[in-house]
């Protein structure tokens, strides 16, 4: 990648500028520290183990009302699961494509 700042006779006030905004930038944005961590992973966490404690519970209430050769129960785990992860990927990817703008617009 190429630097920003242009070279020529206006340097100094755009590399000044460009400084600034990062200072503003990392002043705005403290570094997390380890709660902040474990409290992404618990969001990651209870966004699978919800569906999928829902899924099941739902199953349970199928088996009970309409006893059937199939397991509605272990069929709405796997649902569950399946739900939850994809609900994590898709919170996770929100959360990885807003920092990956905020610097690209803190490059600029």
């Amino acid at each position: 990648m190429s630097d920003p700042i242009e070279k020529g006779p206006n340097r100094f006030p755009d590399e000044v500028g460009l400084r600034e905004k990062r200072k503003l930038r990392a002043e705005k944005h403290r570094p997390q520290g380890v709660w902040f961590g474990l409290g992404m992973f618990g969001i990651v966490g209870w966004s699978v183990s919800v569906p999928t404690v829902v899924f099941v519970f739902l199953g349970i209430w199928i088996d009970l009302k309409w006893p059937g050769p199939y397991s509605w129960t272990l069929m709405l785990l796997v649902i569950g699961l399946i739900v939850g992860c994809l609900n994590a990927w898709f919170w996770v990817n929100r959360e990885r494509k807003a920092i990956n703008e905020e610097r690209e617009d803190g490059l600029r």
